[in-house]
């Protein structure tokens, strides 16, 4: 059984944690259920999201069950907000401390470092915020891969790349095949539509 916890918190961009939420879940149905996705607040109460979505948590950092896998979205409140919010950095530190794996989409990395866990290691970010995670310190910024691997910590690009990192996720915890099952159910088969029409350069 793995206890999957997603931090939410106000101007949280909605597909960082919807899209691993949906991985997530659907890799428990394909395994017959034991697996539980959670979301996490400080408080109980609803949730406005980076394009206002609002969003009702499960549990409050004082009653959620115990996690394997702790995931930190981005948007503004992670990288404007919630850094300076001891009550959350310091529950980051704790938390990540106790899971299995920490991960982060987007601009999550910023809050995770201002939390402690991204310190020394390499991350992946939002593409418009690398040099400015870069200039915190004590990171190392790739800025060529859509998620990145370092010991139990797992970073991803923005948005979409969240899907990425949460199938390697599954896929590491429940095996590959699983993993392409999970894929395959979601249909998810990126083919950019503004990709084709694009000239080529010789």
């Amino acid at each position: 059984m793995t206890t999957y916890g997603l931090l939410i918190f106000d101007d949280a961009e909605e597909l960082d944690f919807v899209g691993p939420w949906e991985v997530f879940t659907v890799s428990s149905m394909l395994r017959n259920g034991v697996d539980t996705a959670v979301l996490i607040c400080e408080k109980s109460g609803p949730v406005r999201c980076s394009k206002g979505m609002r969003v009702l948590p499960d549990h409050t950092f004082g009653d959620h069950p115990p996690l394997d896998v702790l995931l930190v979205p981005g948007g503004r409140g992670a990288r404007e907000t919630e850094p300076h919010n001891p009550v959350v950095t310091d529950w980051i530190a704790k938390i990540a401390g106790q899971v299995s794996w920490v991960s982060s989409v987007c601009t999550g990395a910023v809050l995770i470092h201002a939390a402690g866990p991204a310190r020394g290691r390499r991350v992946a970010t939002h593409w418009g915020y690398q040099d400015a995670l870069e200039a915190r310190g004590d990171v190392t910024v790739v800025r060529d891969a859509r998620y990145v691997v370092d010991g139990n910590l797992i970073t991803s690009q923005g948005v979409s790349a969240g899907i990425d990192s949460a199938l390697w996720l599954v896929g590491r915890l429940h095996g590959r095949d699983h993993a392409r099952a999970v894929r395959r159910y979601i249909q998810y088969e990126p083919a950019p539509p503004y990709l084709a029409d694009e000239p080529t350069t010789n």
